[in-house]
């Protein structure tokens, strides 16, 4: 059975950082690439950072400078170090496991960014 737990979500200030973690099971880790989505209110799904298998570490533009995603494969953990975090970067943040055959999502974790 296959399971992406994410957690590190919560509510902070702008300005401030959190890190999100995203630990998988039942899958070979280090045969998928790896990638954060993020959900806001009335908006579709999009990418905020991928590490794929063997390419280039890609993130949003909104998002470049400020966060850094990182992958453990001994932890089988994927990471979204968040930094001066904007009220614009609230949403559900997802973990995403894909290979050129599958794909599988996380419950998501809410990032919520106010003063």
């Amino acid at each position: 059975q296959v399971q992406l737990v994410e957690s590190g979500g919560g509510l902070v200030q702008p300005g401030e950082s959190l890190r999100l973690s995203c630990a998988a099971s039942g899958i070979s880790f280090r045969l998928y690439s790896m990638g954060w989505y993020r959900q806001a209110p009335g908006k579709q799904r999009e990418l905020v950072a991928i590490t794929p298998l063997g390419g280039n570490i890609d993130y949003a533009d909104s998002v470049k400078g400020r966060f850094t995603i990182s992958r453990d494969n001994a932890k089988n953990t994927v990471y979204l170090q968040m930094n001066s975090l904007k009220p614009e970067d609230t949403a559900v943040y997802y973990c995403n496991a894909k290979n050129q055959f599958l794909g599988y999502w996380g419950q998501g974790t809410q990032v919520t960014v106010s003063s």
